[in-house]
């Protein structure tokens, strides 16, 4: 009885956006990544904008999941 609640509360904190925040934050690290290993020519601005999306986002899951999905 005991699990069904708290499987039942915890769905009701999930909402499917979560899953594209999850996805967003992924893709904009493997962006950061290829921008780090560009071997001719890397671009200073595109490095801190990316870093600055990724801490953004990195933020916004940490909150996300231990915040809401666990509180």
């Amino acid at each position: 009885m005991f699990l069904a609640e708290n499987a039942s509360t915890a769905l009701a904190k999930f909402d499917p956006m979560d899953i594209m925040m999850l996805l967003f934050t992924i893709v904009i690290f493997i962006g950061w990544i290829r921008l780090i290993m560009a071997r001719p020519k890397k671009s200073p601005f595109a490095i801190g904008f990316t870093t600055v999306a990724l801490l953004v986002f990195a933020f916004a899951n940490y909150v996300m999941i231990f915040k809401v999905w666990l509180a």
